[in-house]
């Protein structure tokens, strides 16, 4: 029997639990309740909403169809464009946005009022990053840097003061990588590290296990982006990792294993990670 080592960070961060239990205590509330989005990157969860009578409004054109009822907005926030929105059709807002993503929006509004020039380092595409482009100024959009090339590719003409945040979800190291890219440039650098702690300490963890055993297994959805990046983390310390979202995913290994590492995203339900482990310790 495989020794087994399970992330104590692994499963739900504050920010989900906290956006999950809202939408929960809104059942039975009104009569037509939705998510702005799914309220995080997990089937089962949403599923499971959805049976109890929770929709989820997957595009703007979907909210403007919208006369009544609850809308909740999920963990990784909106813009101030679509918060304004939601009320101005009279709409009733739960707003389950994680605090730490609510600090950003603040930052941002605060900088681009004062003519600074923002930086956000993440994915373009990543819901919480469209969010916080959506708290700039319109005189003053935020610009998107997820990558060396196009940190060095940036130009600022009118030598503006530029304001650095983050993706709280964004690797610690490449962020501070992309950091010193524009300091290098002899820009005047506000640098405001907005990575959630919980996901520092996530990949640490995950980073050190994952160099200590035979087999590494990551759950999470396929569409979660602090998964992916624990993924990775995990694959350069383990080659032999697996991605999974649910039990059913995962593949036993014909090779002897004598320790196997479990981690999750911050959207894996407690329920998922224990059944992945129960498995694992009888089988393996």
């Amino acid at each position: 029997m495989a020794e087994v080592i399970v992330a104590k960070t692994a499963g739900f961060c504050f920010g989900v639990k906290r956006a999950v239990e809202m939408v929960y205590e809104q059942i039975g509330k009104a009569e037509k309740i939705y998510t702005y989005g799914p309220i995080i990157h997990n089937e089962q969860v949403v599923d499971d909403l959805k049976e109890k009578g929770v929709e989820v409004i997957e595009t703007e054109a979907g909210l403007d169809k919208l006369s009544e009822g609850i809308v909740i907005i999920r963990s990784h926030g909106v813009s101030k464009r679509i918060q304004d929105k939601i009320t101005a059709q009279g709409l009733t807002i739960v707003d389950a946005t994680c605090p730490f993503v609510k600090k950003i929006h603040n930052v941002v509004w605060e900088a681009t009022s004062r003519g600074q020039q923002v930086i956000i380092i993440g994915s373009d595409t990543h819901p919480e990053v469209e969010g916080i482009k959506g708290w700039c100024t319109k005189d003053r959009p935020a610009v998107v840097i997820e990558n060396a090339a196009q940190a060095e590719a940036f130009s600022n003409p009118e030598n503006l003061d530029i304001c650095i945040v983050s993706q709280t979800t964004f690797q610690q190291k490449k962020f501070q990588d992309l950091v010193a890219i524009f300091e290098k440039k002899g820009y005047h650098v506000i640098v405001v590290n907005t990575i959630c702690n919980a996901t520092f300490e996530r990949q640490t963890e995950a980073k050190e296990i994952a160099s200590k055993v035979d087999a590494m297994i990551v759950i999470g959805g396929l569409h979660s982006s602090n998964t992916q990046k624990l993924y990775e983390i995990c694959r350069r310390e383990c080659e032999n990792t697996q991605y999974i979202q649910t039990l059913d995913d995962l593949m036993r290994s014909a090779d002897s294993i004598s320790c196997v590492g479990i981690t999750a995203g911050a959207s894996t339900p407690k329920t998922i990670i224990e059944e992945v482990q129960k498995y694992v310790r009888t089988y393996f």
